[in-house]
């Protein structure tokens, strides 16, 4: 398992990209917009093709 993660190149409510991490107590792989003071997580779902 790797520590390392992708970084979001900009905001999903706002489009900003003033993003640092955000972690808590219960969670590690978030982020944080400065610009809207909204947090988030990005998850990759897989690859494939929907049946």
């Amino acid at each position: 398992m790797t520590t390392e993660r992708a970084a979001p190149f900009y905001c999903p409510y706002c489009g900003e990209e003033d993003l640092e991490p955000y972690v808590t107590e219960e969670e590690s792989h978030g982020w944080y917009c400065r610009s809207c003071a909204r947090a988030f997580r990005v998850k990759f779902l897989g690859l494939g093709v929907r049946s």
